[in-house]
C-alpha cells in the first residue's frame, strides 16, 4: 500500500508525496491486528491464497507444499511493514520487498528481525531499481489507486518480470458502487480505514488496467471480485468486480 517514483525524471513522477506521508503514519500500526490495518489483516489471507495458488499454476507447484514457492524472486511493491512478503518468504520464495517509506521499511525490518526472517527491504520506488533486476512474480497490492501516472507506474512494474513471470494486482474499480461502499461505508459509516485513505478518482476499472497491461505485453488470464461477507466476518472471492478486485497477469 504504497507509491512510486518515475526513476528518471522528478518532474514526471508518478509518485505521490502526500500519500507517502498518509501510509507513514500508521508504520507503527501496521502489524496491529486491531488497530487501523485491522482490514488489511482481514483481507491478508485471500490474499495470500490468491497469489500462492496463481504463482504454483504458473510454475506447476504443489500448493500444498509448505516450501511451493523455493527458488522463485518475488516482488513485492509497496510493501509496507510486509504482511505479504513476511508469508511468501516462509514458502521458499527469495522476497524483495520495496516502499518509498523510511518509516514503513523500518518496521518491516523490524518485525522480520523479530521473527527470524531474511528479506530484502528497501527503501526505494519501483523505478529507481535497477532495470537489469527481474522477477518471478511482481506484485502490485492496493498500489495503482495511489499513484499518479497509473500506466507510466505499470509500465515499469511490467519491465520488472522475467520472461513467463507473472504480475498479480489488486485495486478498487471506479463507480458510483465503489464510491459508495469504498469510501463512503469504508471510511466515514463503519470506520474500517481512516478518512481519506482513497481518493475515488484515482480508482482504476478493470479495462483500464486490462489496458495499461496490454500495452507491455501483458495479458489478463485470471481476475476475481473481492467481496466481504458480513455473516462469516470474511472476505471472500466473488465475480462481483465493482468494488474490490485482482487480476492474474502473464505475457501475451
Amino acid at each position: 500500500m504504497a507509491i512510486q517514483a518515475n526513476f528518471s525524471d522528478a518532474s514526471a513522477s508518478s509518485v505521490d508525496a502526500s500519500e507517502v506521508a498518509k501510509f507513514s503514519k500508521l508504520s507503527e500500526e501496521w502489524w496491529d491486528p486491531r488497530g487501523k490495518m485491522a482490514p488489511l489483516h482481514k483481507i491478508n489471507p485471500l490474499r495470500l491464497t490468491y497469489i500462492r495458488d496463481a504463482a504454483c499454476r504458473k510454475f506447476d507447484r504443489n500448493v500444498r507444499s509448505l516450501n511451493c514457492l523455493s527458488g522463485l524472486r518475488m516482488l513485492d511493491i509497496g510493501c509496507g511493514a510486509g504482511l505479504l512478503c513476511e508469508p511468501f518468504t516462509r514458502l521458499g520464495a527469495q522476497v524483495i520487498g520495496i516502499d518509498p517509506s523510511a518509516t514503513n521499511i523500518a518496521a518491516a525490518k523490524l518485525h522480520a528481525d523479530k521473527g527470524h526472517l531474511s528479506i530484502d527491504y528497501r527503501c526505494t520506488t519501483v523505478e529507481e531499481m535497477d532495470v537489469r533486476e527481474r522477477f518471478d512474480i511482481v506484485l502490485a497490492m492496493e498500489v495503482v489507486e495511489h499513484v499518479v501516472d497509473v500506466g507510466a507506474f505499470l509500465d515499469r512494474c511490467a519491465s520488472m518480470l522475467k520472461p513467463g513471470g507473472v504480475m498479480v494486482v489488486s485495486t478498487l474499480n471506479r463507480n458510483w458502487k465503489s464510491f459508495a461502499l469504498g469510501i463512503v461505508a469504508a471510511e466515514y459509516v463503519l470506520r474500517w480505514l481512516p478518512r481519506g485513505t482513497h481518493q475515488w478518482d484515482k480508482f482504476v476499472t478493470p479495462d483500464e488496467l486490462a489496458h495499461h497491461l496490454s500495452r507491455n505485453k501483458l495479458e489478463i488470464t485470471e481476475q476475481s471480485g473481492v467481496v466481504y461477507n458480513p455473516l462469516g466476518d470474511r472476505w471472500t472471492l466473488s465475480s462481483d468486480m465493482d468494488v474490490n478486485y485482482m487480476v492474474v497477469a502473464e505475457e501475451v
